[in-house]
């Protein structure tokens, strides 16, 4: 007898085109490139800054460019897969990033990379929310649906972690413009897979209409305002232009909240639901703690290639025991989860992080791998390796059913969107420190100044969980169970 579960379970196959193996191999690249795309350019920076002529301010556009779009667009680009369709909309964003990681490499100005950065955060908020519905849907249930989801996990570490290495190897042997290169074949191969595999699935919803207003208003202010925080080291904070751009960056933010109020359609995102103190706390914490590790790896990068004058295939390497870290930190989470409060290990992560940080402060300009950032990198990346899975527990934990995805959504947004911010204010800071000269004893100082800020971020991040996140204790089993699932379930 065939219980209605199973029969669903089928059904969801079958409308995935009876090919699942096909579907979870399309997912599977499409979420490793768009986790390499968020670290692959890190090693690069110092040859792409050479090779177009970059500013050290302008060259942090490189990342702010895909994590600014990614991030504001994310939940639209959820909402249009809903709205137009799974498949369709995994084409034409793999088609746009694919398009753009061409244009970007053959890139002859800053502008010319900083678009094509932008428009591949376009396709990267477009295919990655479309691709986890469509593995959700096409595994509902049972063994399958563990081991796919097994699959996804593996591959969003797996290119967050090969991205750095990746892009150092094809920096020093081939050419900085490698870094986007890479990213066509990867975009091509999804797209031959997705054309095959993915049926066209049941008709698009045509409730209402995505809320383009909300997520143009939302991204837009918050490039303006971190375009304003960039330029600092040209124009003083209280200079008319800087207050001028601060200005419009808040009233284009402002009347985002407006629209997300008033809408008469289906808004980006319900602001009753940072009622929810898991919620609001959760995002707010993982805003500094975005800003604070994407920092880390912009400073690090540099660092290590133009104070201590390691190669980009090397520098890509020493920045493994930091990924390793990420993975055994994730692993002892799952393990004290048992018997801590998801808060609890926020905080402890939030600290042991910090205190990565802090030691990553007193680098020297006659320091050494060895000596000045082997230790740091294992503190900090176990210590935020405990932070992830938590995290997204708590800022799924009192949602309705029906607002799971938009909660998931929102704290992948706040993420990105930390990351840009916080890189802005302290890539500013440690612009400020060095001044015009760039000494490798300034350049040390400049970057230093930055990790420690970082630390004073995650700091900050602990106090956010300690008085807004609310008291529970250590969850049952079951509960871990779900815990667990969301965590593969992150984008």
């Amino acid at each position: 007898m065939v219980t209605r579960t199973e029969s669903a379970s089928r059904k969801s196959i079958v409308d995935a085109g009876a090919r699942p193996g096909l579907t979870l191999a399309a997912v599977a690249v499409v979420q490793f490139m768009v986790s390499l795309d968020l670290s692959v350019v890190n090693v690069g920076l110092p040859q792409i800054g050479l090779g177009l002529g970059f500013s050290a301010a302008g060259l942090t556009w490189v990342i702010h460019a895909y994590a600014l779009t990614f991030g504001g667009l994310l939940l639209l680009g959820g909402k249009a897969a809903d709205r137009y369709g799974r498949k369709r909309v995994l084409l034409v964003g793999l088609s746009l990033f694919g398009l753009a990681s061409l244009v970007g490499g053959f890139a002859q100005a800053p502008g010319h990379l900083v678009a094509a950065r932008a428009v591949q955060g376009i396709g990267a908020a477009a295919v990655a929310p479309a691709a986890l519905a469509l593995l959700t849907s096409t595994f509902p249930t049972g063994k399958a649906r563990v081991r796919a989801f097994g699959v996804w996990a593996a591959v969003n570490a797996a290119g967050g972690a090969l991205g750095v290495l990746i892009g150092g190897l094809l920096t020093q042997y081939a050419s900085w413009r490698w870094v986007m290169f890479v990213s066509v074949p990867m975009a091509a191969g999804a797209l031959a897979l997705t054309w095959r595999a993915v049926a066209a699935g049941p008709p698009p919803v045509r409730g209402g209409r995505p809320d383009v207003t909300g997520a143009v208003l939302s991204t837009a202010g918050t490039a303006l305002l971190v375009f304003g925080v960039v330029r600092t080291d040209r124009y003083p904070w209280t200079s008319p232009v800087t207050l001028t751009t601060l200005a419009v960056a808040a009233a284009l933010l402002a009347a985002f909240v407006y629209v997300e109020r008033t809408t008469t359609r289906e808004p980006l995102i319900r602001l009753g639901l940072f009622a929810n103190r898991s919620v609001a706390g959760a995002n707010i914490y993982n805003l500094f703690v975005g800003g604070a590790m994407t920092s880390s790896f912009y400073f690090m990068s540099l660092y290590l290639q133009r104070v201590l004058g390691t190669g980009p295939a090397l520098t890509g390497l020493e920045f493994l025991p930091f990924a390793l870290g990420v993975i055994v930190g994730s692993v002892l989470a799952i393990k004290l989860g048992y018997r801590l409060a998801p808060r609890t290990l926020l905080v402890s992560g939030g600290l042991l992080t910090a205190a990565g940080f802090a030691w990553f402060g007193l680098i020297s300009s006659d320091g050494a791998f060895l000596t000045d950032v082997l230790g740091p990198s294992i503190v900090a990346s176990v210590g935020f390796g405990l932070c992830l899975g938590p995290v997204v527990s708590i800022a799924t934990a009192g949602v309705a059913p029906h607002e799971t995805g938009t909660a998931s959504g929102l704290l992948n947004s706040s993420r990105q969107i930390g990351a840009s911010l916080g890189l802005a204010v302290l890539g500013a800071a440690a612009q400020h420190c060095t001044g015009q000269t760039v000494t490798p004893s300034a350049l040390t100082d400049g970057y230093a100044f930055g990790l420690t800020l970082g630390a004073a971020l995650l700091a900050t991040a602990v106090l956010i969980a300690l008085t807004v996140l609310p008291r529970t204790g250590p969850p049952s089993r079951a509960e871990q169970a779900d815990d667990r699932d969301a965590l593969l379930a992150r984008d």
